[in-house]
């Protein structure tokens, strides 16, 4: 289970966004008996394994089995390669679980610095920060993410609940827009972009 739903919210308007930003699934279930760091380029199977999902789910239309293939990636993102890593995700979790914000942030401040090329340290922390009201600095890491995976959807979905916090529904709407673009099926980001067309073109007659 998500980490993200044991935080009080601070924008009812926008619950889905939110989950879908979060992880599903905890790095726990990744972490190794021993630390071992492994070298980034020691295995090619997890890009491989990605860009056929991402590809996978680009095509598919049904939501059941989209959702199944978006977890698959989710459990991939999940995985750092690197022992290390995955405990401090781990140990980041249980402290957001027990709201103890700062200690969590210290957790994912030091798993990025051990290995910046982690997209999910970046999407956790952007989330953690989004929570917390930090939307400035959410967006600083949602930019990390997708310069590391442009396909992050979660990020996407995070990018998208910052910028309808604006008032701008134009923008709001393009980047909902780019979630279906990798994740067609998603019923949150089909949702809001047919509210968002809907209220913008009341807005034009």
């Amino acid at each position: 289970m998500s980490a993200m739903r044991f935080f009080a919210m601070t924008s009812a308007a926008l619950p889905l966004a939110l989950i879908l930003f979060a992880p599903a699934l905890p790095a726990a279930a990744q972490q190794k008996d021993v630390i071992v760091e492994q070298p980034d380029n020691a295995d090619s199977s997890p890009k491989q394994r990605l860009d056929q999902l991402y590809g996978q789910l680009k095509r598919e239309r049904d939501p059941e089995k989209a959702s199944s293939i978006a977890n698959q990636i989710r459990m991939e993102w999940n995985d750092s390669n690197s022992a290390t890593i995955n405990l401090l995700m781990q140990w980041a979790d249980k402290a957001i679980e027990d709201k103890r914000n700062p200690a969590a942030l210290d957790f994912l401040d030091e798993a990025i610095a051990l290995k910046p090329t982690y997209a999910e340290s970046w999407n956790r922390r952007a989330t953690l920060n989004f929570v917390l009201g930090n939307y400035r600095k959410s967006m600083a890491d949602i930019e990390q993410v997708l310069k590391l995976e442009p396909r992050h959807f979660g990020a996407l979905s995070g990018m998208a609940a910052i910028l309808a916090t604006t008032g701008n529904d134009e923008i709001t709407l393009k980047a909902w827009e780019r979630v279906l673009d990798v994740y067609p099926a998603d019923r949150a980001a089909q949702e809001q972009v047919n509210t968002l067309s809907e209220k913008l073109a009341g807005n034009r007659t």
